[in-house]
């Protein structure tokens, strides 16, 4: 498991209140962990902070699960 995973997942169970096992990389935000747009802008706005990238909105609209957000985060940090 990937640094970068592991804080995402980290960031999701202590933001919304899911279990460790339930961040799974093909576990899509809303369909399989409930989360609602409100909760998603602040999972965003952690993502930014924690990592030191900035994620404008019209990307953050299409990472729609775990997977895609770590690729996507992997991305950021290296360019």
């Amino acid at each position: 498991m990937s640094n970068t995973l592991e804080k995402v997942i980290q960031i999701l169970v202590e933001k919304i209140g899911i279990a460790p096992t339930e961040a799974t990389t093909d576990a899509n935000f809303i369909k399989d962990l409930g989360i609602d747009s409100l909760d998603y802008a602040e999972i965003v706005m952690e993502f930014e902070q924690t990592f030191n990238i900035r994620i404008p909105d019209s990307d953050a609209e299409r990472l729609q699960t775990v997977g895609q957000a770590v690729e996507y985060i992997e991305e950021k940090i290296s360019a």
